[in-house]
């Protein structure tokens, strides 16, 4: 019972749970032990809080024995990324800087969750702030992929990824600053959404790069990611950049799955050159199936994507220098004393807790946007990259004149080895290069799995883009996709992950 209930999707273990089938604790207790088995491989959790979310489950089970209404959620078990506030459980975001740091808040997304009555099985790893595409940052070790456990699950929330494609959760929360949803999505073989930015409150969320941060669903269906999106997604006073208007209806249409007469634009900027050949491949293949499904193929052209990289690498760094000047060591987190001083001044001591607790990647990026964003360089650099993402924005708003939605490969490669780009940051960067400009227009996107790469049998990445506040439609093309894929593969593409098979079941 244990492996069927860790196998089976969130809409499945809601059902079960609301026809008496199975209690929360049942589901809890399988997902629970599943980590013990598998995670010391794995590497998905910083902290598991199995005392609570049992008490949580026995709490909906009491609710639902009394005949309470309940979310159609209830009891259905969640993993939460690291970098969101959760009241009672440390929040580390990957760093040594706020190792131990239990908030005394949760963020409004982890409320909604509890409220929901969705047990909160523990705190996803991932790059230190949310920066790296690898995980590889995380100051407490890497996550690893399911499909090859010497391979990256993707970041910053290879945790959020590794934890869902692992049969550790049905469901995980991860935040998508240039990628960091979607990317990991792509290389272990599972579904991950990036909402419109201010369609799920960022309150709550610590900051990497506040125009540009944004929390979304992590599953193994589309149908899992738009149940979860339902329930985060909507308004929050909060949130100052909140959207004041209902969610999309993404549930209604993940269910319906019609793309008849839909108008699917190729974006050029986003293909060929430079793509692996074996995602490229997949790409063109799943492409058709949306034709063969009723859609209609155009070419796009987003000229202005080929600065993305560049616009995106000057903004990041500048907000982040700024979010992260308040780990200061004078209020929370770590704080180091400099050696060989008798009475350090607090800059003194500022300089050696930030030494010891940020990591090369959070010290790299900090020093590129203070000096970005210095007197003189302002207008040079971060000035002229706010330029340029207005001209990225312009582009999509041309395209989805001529288009629904817009698609190309999530990344450019499937997942590589721990240490191929651990040396050169470029490398890395270049990861997102497609999934960035999403950001910096703030519109919505998601990847579905398209299949295995021939070179390497691992998981390749379809995106989806569309118009901000039209959420739905990513769902819709995305159901569509992963029906006719699934009947073509004969099944979910994760069962046929290798390392699943040397992992020890629970």
């Amino acid at each position: 019972m244990t492996t069927d209930l860790t196998r089976s999707t969130a809409a499945e273990l809601a059902d079960l749970l609301a026809q008496g089938s199975v209690s929360a604790r049942d589901v809890a207790r399988a997902h629970l032990d599943r980590t013990a088995a598998v995670d010391g491989d794995v590497h998905s959790y910083l902290h598991v809080d199995a005392e609570g979310a049992l008490a949580q489950a026995d709490a909906v089970d009491r609710r639902r024995a009394a005949g309470e209404p309940l979310h159609a959620l209830a009891g259905v078990p969640i993993a939460v990324k690291d970098v969101m506030t959760t009241r009672g459980l440390p929040t580390t975001c990957g760093s040594r800087i706020l190792q131990g740091w239990v908030p005394p808040y949760d963020a409004t997304l982890v409320t909604r969750l509890r409220g929901a009555g969705m047990p909160i099985l523990g705190k996803t790893n991932m790059d230190e702030f949310a920066m790296g595409s690898s995980t590889e940052h995380s100051a407490y070790g890497p996550s690893r992929n399911p499909w090859d456990l010497e391979r990256i699950p993707g970041g910053s929330g290879g945790g959020s990824s590794s934890v869902v494609a692992s049969f550790q959760a049905p469901l995980a929360i991860g935040t998508d600053t240039g990628g960091s949803i979607r990317q990991p999505a792509a290389v272990t073989g599972t579904v991950g959404t990036k909402p419109t930015y201010g369609g799920v409150s960022r309150y709550g969320l610590v900051a990497l790069a506040s125009s540009l941060d944004q929390a979304g669903p992590c599953t193994r269906t589309v149908l899992d990611a738009a149940l979860l999106h339902e329930l985060i997604g909507g308004h929050d006073p909060m949130d100052s950049t909140s959207i004041d208007a209902p969610v999309p209806p993404v549930v209604e249409a993940a269910r319906r799955a019609d793309v008849a007469g839909l108008r699917i634009g190729i974006v050029r900027e986003l293909t060929g050159e430079g793509f692996q050949a074996g995602v490229q491949a997949r790409f063109d293949e799943a492409v058709q199936h949306l034709v063969d499904a009723g859609a209609e193929v155009v070419e796009v052209s987003c000229p202005s994507f080929t600065y993305a990289l560049a616009a995106y690498y000057l903004i990041l760094p500048s907000e982040a220098s700024s979010n992260l000047a308040k780990f200061d060591a004078m209020r929370y987190g770590l704080r180091v004393a400099p050696e060989g001083v008798d009475e350090p001044s607090a800059e003194q001591v500022m300089a050696a807790t930030r030494d010891a607790g940020f990591g090369d990647e959070v010290k790299r990026r900090i020093i590129l946007g203070t000096y970005a964003l210095s007197s003189g360089y302002y207008d040079a650099y971060y000035g002229s990259a706010q330029k340029v993402r207005r001209l990225i924005a312009d582009d999509f708003t041309r395209a989805f004149e001529t288009a629904d939605v817009l698609v190309s490969p999530t990344a450019p490669t499937t997942a590589f080895r721990f240490g191929d780009k651990l040396d050169d940051p470029m490398a890395m960067y270049l990861n997102d290069i497609a999934t960035i400009p999403a950001n910096l227009a703030g519109i919505p996107g998601m990847s579905v799995p398209s299949g295995l790469a021939e070179e390497d049998g691992l998981p390749a990445g379809f995106q989806i883009l569309a118009p901000a506040m039209q959420d739905h439609r990513l769902y819709a093309v995305g159901a569509a996709l992963e029906a006719r894929l699934t009947a073509a593969w004969g099944g979910a593409l994760l069962d046929r992950a290798p390392a699943l098979a040397t992992t020890k079941e629970a």
